[in-house]
């Protein structure tokens, strides 16, 4: 059982690392993040800044082993996948080159969603 809880808490680490460089990425550069997102959203900018955010909170939760951090860190995966989508589906006719990076980062996701919804909170009791 001991593997098992390290293996999940490595696995919402590695989430979390992954969120705190896309969140500081997402609001050092917000700009850089358009052409990744789908053209019929409005506030691109605004959604990117608030996606960061919602990153960055997400991996100081997991990090921090707080109740609601598997739950902000799932909705916040989820709430992108379809602009990933969206983006993979573009990427075949407008840039070939990326298409495959982009298909491969689809799969990728699940890996995280599950550790996110696996990861390791304090019980209430050791608050």
């Amino acid at each position: 059982m001991a593997r098992k809880a390290l293996a999940l808490r490595i696995g919402a680490l590695i989430v979390a690392a992954l969120f705190i460089a896309s969140g500081v990425l997402h609001l050092v550069n917000p700009a850089a993040f358009v052409w990744l997102m789908p053209p019929w959203l409005p506030l691109q900018t605004e959604l990117i800044v608030i996606s960061g955010v919602m990153e960055l909170a997400a991996a100081i939760g997991l990090i921090f082993k707080q109740r609601w951090a598997p739950l902000l860190t799932m909705l916040t995966l989820l709430a992108v996948w379809p602009a990933n989508w969206w983006f993979a589906i573009d990427t075949l006719t407008t840039n070939p080159d990326i298409a495959l990076i982009a298909w491969l980062r689809l799969p990728l996701q699940l890996p995280l969603l599950w550790w996110a919804w696996k990861a390791p909170v304090k019980d209430k009791a050791t608050r």
